[in-house]
């Protein structure tokens, strides 16, 4: 008798009652993707009015008078949410509760609870029930409550996920390459993802140095922290210390508020130092005191945070080459230097274009059948690349929207590629018995290059199949104007 006047308080509430923040919040929910229910209670009659209300609502909805009955059908079939009722004859709602976590503990379960009072509700929210409802309620609370359940369930499976296809995109083998260089490069990574060591790696722009980082830190022991990279040479020498430590309310005009830099943001996972080469040096000094101390002092601040992170940098120049002109400490080189690795330039790898060529096609093409013609495939091949990996992801993508049929052909890619190329084996050289020192060759030809192309800088080092930056640093090194 008094579960049928439950009822019908519930019946009556849910046609007189409607709270206007509720009806918004469904309307809301009601774009959602619908669910299947399983619904446990003995009360026929509010068991009926419940499964009519979320079958209304676009639901699926399984119905069980027992808690014995509700969980051989929650073991037949696959439910986004469970509702019981708490108290019911035999199995009760909280050994349904115990039963359903423990075959699957990612199924929300709401509980239904009479007579207002909380205390066993509370105590199924201590066992794993994502919320409870208390008799009487109405039809949207109901649809509110459940809602949110199944939202909840949602997010937390699109997070799994979606860390799982994060971690897979970072594998080593996402690195595509079966030259040499590269399997040297992944076999030692993988080594040392393992480790909490300080990496540097070094290579030119565009080689994969911060997919080679990521790569490291996603098969780490701190893959479930985050990774945060930070470029040093894109943020103004001003804002660089307090991006990279942090600052305290009133440091300077404009701090308005405490603000955690980006070591305190990488906390329990990696941090990436790009372009260290380019850090000016007196903030090498306090990049190296946190190295050292594994504490970060805030601009302005006068305590130290302590900080777990692990450090691995990377850089495009010559860190030794900028040791020796002062621009760089050697104590910070030797600490960020504990394990070294290399990305090789494009031109190294050769026999990794086609692959990479591939790869590409599918990235930017829906009709998995485009292919390359073997005129194009050859100009890819013969080119200096001075972007490296990245300067050929542009060039395929500009391809694949150029092309004009299923085929990337030689008309498609840039003029610069369809240039004839003497070679290096078209050259003649006259190898003196004596021997032939290999820097006054390299400057030598810098020398003839910048002659052929009345000092451009650019062509130069287009010639040269090398990066204007990388150019202008052999100059420096040769002592050419």
């Amino acid at each position: 008798m008094r579960k049928f006047s439950a009822a019908l308080i519930y019946v009556f509430s849910s046609c007189f009652y409607f709270s206007p923040r509720l009806c918004v919040s469904v309307a809301k929910l009601s774009t959602m993707k619908k669910s299947s229910i399983l619904l446990i209670d003995d009360d026929d009659s509010l068991r009926r009015v419940m499964e009519f209300n979320l079958t209304e609502a676009g639901h699926r909805v399984e119905t069980a008078e027992s808690g014995e009955e509700g969980l051989r059908l929650f073991e037949k079939g696959a439910f986004d949410a469970v509702i019981s009722d708490i108290t019911m004859p035999g199995m009760s709602g909280m050994e349904v509760l115990a039963k359903v976590r423990e075959r699957d503990a990612a199924v929300p379960v709401v509980m239904i609870t009479a007579y207002g009072t909380i205390e066993s509700a509370v105590e199924a929210m201590k066992q794993g029930a994502f919320d409870y409802i208390t008799k009487p309620f109405n039809r949207d609370e109901l649809r509110l409550t459940l809602e949110r359940a199944i939202r909840m369930q949602r997010l937390e499976k699109e997070n799994v996920e979606l860390r799982a296809e994060v971690t897979d995109r970072y594998r080593f083998d996402s690195i595509v390459g079966v030259s040499e260089p590269v399997r040297e490069v992944l076999e030692m990574a993988g080594r040392v993802a393992a480790s909490d060591a300080t990496v540097l790696i070094t290579g030119e722009r565009g080689t994969g140095k911060e997919l080679l980082a990521k790569g490291i830190h996603f098969n780490s022991s701190r893959a479930d922290g985050p990774f945060v990279a930070i470029n040093c040479a894109a943020i103004p020498e001003t804002l660089l210390e307090s991006e990279l430590f942090g600052y305290v309310k009133g440091a300077f005009t404009g701090a308005a508020r405490d603000k955690a830099g980006k070591f305190e943001l990488a906390e329990g996972g990696t941090i990436l130092l790009d372009e260290i080469g380019d850090l000016r040096i007196d903030l090498q000094a306090k990049i190296l005191r946190v190295l050292q101390e594994r504490t970060v002092d805030r601009v302005g601040g006068a305590k130290a945070v302590p900080v777990d992170v692990r450090v691995i940098a990377s850089t495009n120049r010559d860190i030794e080459h900028a040791i020796a002109e002062g621009k760089f400490r050697d104590d910070l080189y030797d600490r960020i230097n504990v394990v070294g690795l290399r990305m090789p330039p494009l031109r190294e790898r050769r026999e990794d274009i086609p692959l990479l060529v591939n790869y590409f096609l599918k990235k930017f093409n829906k009709d998995s059948s485009t292919s390359i013609e073997p005129e194009a495939l050859a100009a890819l091949r013969s080119y200096g690349w001075p972007g490296n990996v990245r300067e050929l992801e542009s060039v395929m993508e500009r391809a694949s929207v150029l092309k004009r049929g299923n085929a990337v052909t030689l008309a498609d890619l840039p003029d610069k590629l369809k240039k004839e190329k003497s070679g290096v084996e078209n050259i003649i050289l006259n190898l003196p018995d004596e021997g032939i020192a290999l820097e006054e060759l390299e400057k030598s030809l810098i020398v003839k290059a910048l002659e052929k192309h009345k000092g451009n800088q650019t062509r130069a080092a287009e010639y040269l199949g090398i990066t204007r930056p990388t150019l202008i640093y052999r100059m420096e090194k040769f002592g050419l104007k």
